[in-house]
Order: structure tokens, then sequence, then C-alpha cells
């Protein structure tokens, strides 16, 4: 297998970089989600995520799926990448629509290629072992036949993330892989508090991550088979002579679906291998405080803090505004050019409510 600094030719990746980010209001907006923000002075998560496949994929074979919204500030930040690898979505129509579009581009390209879905909003430092992990999966899907997806060990009962249960190791033919997958026995999205601790307790389940892998001619015969509606779009994509006028006229009218309901839970073969990398999906104002200084009793902040019987308090600040706590406890304090946010750091998950009773000009 090619080492990390040879770039496998006929491998692409598809980056989806369309999501919103309401969690982190004020300072995530509707033109600038989480993925495009530096929260934690390391790059944008989606800068993060393109550099994370330098040596693996080559720059002409990345590809961003974005939206209208978003469309200019990603050019901006994937300006290494050919112009003409930035897409925008014309319309909010899920994950499998994004998928399929993805794979119709690259089948255009070359049939035959292998191809890999990655999220643009997760942080993952050590970059040698996703490498590592991720030739494991695309060697896989090539030889093996199936989808290949990436499962994190759980930690602890999260009830807000999909969950894949690992059954068997996969049986694969003259492979030496240093991350061996499993066959997958089923998705379940979302458990409630108690099955979360039963899949925690069962050691056979792993977080699903929304990394998928697969070659061209499997993905598309899935697709068609189980998903007609996409395996079509994808189909007209690869044989159209114009691309942008075949996403602008039939992306809107696709039926908006996960990639999970609409592909994996059905597809003949689905095979897991779990992630030897670190990862976090930064998916609140918790998860960043866990990387931010520690100041006084249990403080995480990015600024300077001066706290007087405050504890366990999450402060940031996008101006470097020196913050005074005063008996103050678990509270989110986050501060932007044009507002302020502070809430009970047990209601992280609440702060999309905020959002949706926000004037126009704060989203």
């Amino acid at each position: 297998m090619p080492s990390i600094s040879t770039p496998m030719p006929d491998t692409y990746a598809m980056i989806l970089a369309g999501g919103s980010g309401t969690r982190f209001w004020p300072l995530s907006r509707n033109s600038r989600p989480k993925q495009l923000l530096d929260l934690l002075d390391s790059g944008t998560l989606l800068n993060q995520t393109i550099n994370r496949l330098e040596g693996l994929i080559r720059r002409e074979n990345i590809l961003i799926l974005t939206n209208a919204a978003q469309e200019d500030a990603v050019r901006h930040l994937a300006s290494s990448l050919p112009p003409e690898n930035i897409f925008a979505e014309p319309a909010r129509r899920d994950t499998a629509p994004a998928v399929a579009l993805g794979v119709g581009l690259v089948a255009a390209r070359d049939p035959e290629a292998a191809m890999m879905i990655l999220p643009s909003d997760q942080l993952i430092l050590d970059t040698a072992e996703f490498q590592s992990v991720m030739k494991d999966a695309i060697a896989t899907a090539s030889e093996g036949g199936g989808l290949v997806t990436v499962g994190i060990k759980p930690t602890w009962p999260c009830p807000s993330y999909g969950y894949v249960e690992r059954g068997e190791a996969a049986v694969l033919d003259g492979q030496e892989l240093t991350h061996h997958p499993h066959e997958v026995t089923r998705f379940r999205e979302k458990p409630d508090a108690a099955q979360a601790e039963g899949f925690l307790a069962s050691g056979n389940f792993a977080w699903n991550a929304g990394m998928f892998i697969w070659s061209i001619p499997t993905v598309m015969a899935e697709l068609q088979r189980h998903a007609p509606e996409l395996g079509e779009f994808a189909k007209e994509l690869q044989e159209s002579p114009d691309v942008k006028a075949t996403i602008t006229s039939r992306f809107p009218h696709l039926t908006p679906i996960s990639i999970d309901y609409a592909l994996l839970e059905k597809a003949s073969r689905v095979l897991n291998i779990e992630a030897s990398f670190d990862w976090d999906d930064v998916g609140s104002w918790i998860s960043v405080a866990k990387h931010l200084d520690t100041a006084g009793d249990g403080n995480q902040t990015n600024t300077q803090i001066t706290p007087i019987d405050s504890a366990n308090n999450i402060v940031f600040s996008s101006q470097n505004k020196h913050v005074a706590l005063l008996g103050v406890d678990n509270l989110i304090i986050v501060q932007t050019d044009d507002a302020i946010l502070v809430a009970d750091r047990e209601r992280a998950d609440e702060i999309k409510k905020v959002v949706g009773l926000l004037p126009e000009n704060l989203l």
C-alpha cells in the first residue's frame, strides 16, 4: 500500500461543509457555521479537514459541497483547491442527496475510483493515525465489495449520537490490514439514555462518525438497488454535459432523507472500522471547553479572566476581552462584536432555542 507521502491517484474525497451551527451562537451564524470558525486558534475545522488529507488524497481529487450562504467563505478558506471542485447545494436536502451528488461528481471523473465522504466539522489531531485508518478503509472498500463506515469507540452513553452495532470480523481475501473491519449488524439512531447505557455495556457498538468509504461501482449499484431516485440522480450527473445545470434543476426536488436511512440500513454489505485516532465532534460549547485553558476553580477560557468565588464557567471572547467573574458558577459566557450570550452550562444544548427567537441581523 502507498505510504502517507504518496497520494492515491484513483481515490477521491468529498467533504460535506454545508451544515449549520446553532449551538455555537453568537460566534456561529448562518453564513459562518462551526466548520468555518477558528474555535481553538488552530485553523478552521474545514481547513483542518483538508490538510488532514495531505499526502493521502491529491488536492485535485478533493471536492467540497457547501450551500449558497456559505459558498463565498468556503471558497476563500479552500483556495488551495481547484475552484471547480467546490459546489453549492441549491437547497437543503439532508445527507443522502448530498452524498449522491458527490458520488455522481466522482463517477463523472473516474467511474472505477474509490471515494470517501467526510464531515468538515470534527476535531482530529492525530493525522498519521487518521490516514492509517483511511488507507485500510480504502483497501477494504476497493477489494471487499462493501460500503465501509468508520466508528468511534464510545467513552460514555451519549444519547445524541447515532450508533453502529459491530458483528463478526469481516472475512476479506488477501488483505493485510492494521485496522480490521467488522460486519455491521444494524444502525441505531439517537437512542434514549437507557438504550445508550446498554450499548456502552455491550462493548460491540460504535458511534457513527459520518465517514463513509466505498468504490464507485459498488455505491452506484447499491443506490440503484435501494434508493433508485438517488441512483438515477448520480447517474444523470455522471453523464451530464452541464453538471451545475443538472444540480440546479434536479437537486431541489430530491426527497430529503439521511444516508443512513436511504442506503446504509438497506445495503447488501456494510463494514465498520473502529477509529484508532482521537475524535471530537465539537458539538457544543461544552466540547470546546475541553480544549481551552483552565483558570481558577475549573473555569475554562480562551481569554484573560479574573474569577472571584466563581467556578466551572466557560468564557469565550472573539476579541480577547478581559472578563471578570464574581460569585457565578456553571455559566457559558460568549462575547462577539455584536452579541453576548450568558447561559446555564447545563442547558448548552438549548442554545439553538435562543437562535429561533433572535432578530434576522443576528442570525
